[in-house]
């Protein structure tokens, strides 16, 4: 089943894993990671994986 919602929790530190694995779907804000508006996660699927497992601080999530 295709991701359809990526979001960050609490705790992110900006170490930039994320957007440096996803370019198209994270990017890093002023205080947090943030994810982009508009993007077709499925297309993005296994990107969003690694991130997700990938990220120091688990705060990565996907449904």
């Amino acid at each position: 089943m295709a991701i359809t919602k990526v979001w960050i929790e609490e705790g992110c530190t900006l170490c930039g894993v994320c957007s440096d694995t996803c370019p198209d779907v994270f990017d890093l804000g002023d205080d947090s990671a943030i994810v982009k508006d508009g993007v077709d996660y499925g297309e993005f699927e296994d990107e969003v994986k690694e991130a997700a497992e990938s990220c120091p601080v688990e705060v990565i999530k996907y449904e």
